[in-house]
């Protein structure tokens, strides 16, 4: 077990914040562990009727490249919020699509050695288009349907790379043979 000792602030902004704490070890050993604070995330998987999976694609700063992913989103100023309404907001806002039914397919730890971050994967179904609804620095965004063949192509040729969309269709593909046992 490893016992926080003192913790300060090093960075904070509407999205995320940093902190440095001193820490102990099991073995009274001390040390120093950086942590980036984000709020819960909910993912939403859209599946239509026929199948297909609906994804949206973005400029990501930080890779320095468009990236495509499931729809996905935290609440605004780091604020919490109850995982299955933000997971129905943000089908909206990304995608203009609402469900009639959104199925919890798991939780996910965004990176347990450096972030505090965890998301909840839902699927959507039973979906009417809409227009999308999206936020200012969501302007760049696409969206479009894949068959589940299709994405797996993209995902061996290194189209599709962002973890959490990666481990959401691992819970999708269980959830799926749990369902067909």
């Amino acid at each position: 077990m490893i016992e926080q000792i003192s913790t300060r602030r090093v960075y904070a902004n509407s999205w995320m914040t940093v902190r440095e704490d001193g820490i102990r070890r099991a073995d009274g050993t001390e040390g120093i562990y950086g942590v980036v604070d984000k709020p819960t995330y909910a993912l939403v998987i859209p599946r239509d009727d026929d199948g297909r999976l609906h994804l949206v694609e973005q400029f990501r700063y930080p890779v320095g490249e468009r990236r495509w992913e499931f729809p996905a989103g935290t609440a605004p100023d780091r604020a919490e919020a109850d995982p299955a309404e933000l997971a129905v907001r943000e089908l909206v806002e990304e995608t203009g699509l609402a469900a009639t039914a959104m199925t919890f397919l798991g939780m996910l730890d965004v990176a347990p050695g450096m972030s505090s971050q965890r998301g909840h994967v839902y699927l959507a179904t039973g979906l009417t288009a809409g227009p999308p609804q999206r936020e200012h620095q969501e302007q760049d965004m696409r969206s479009a349907w894949f068959t589940p063949d299709a994405f797996e192509e993209l995902t061996l040729r290194g189209g599709i790379t962002d973890a959490q969309t990666l481990a959401a269709y691992a819970l999708l593909r269980l959830h799926d043979s749990r369902r067909t046992r």
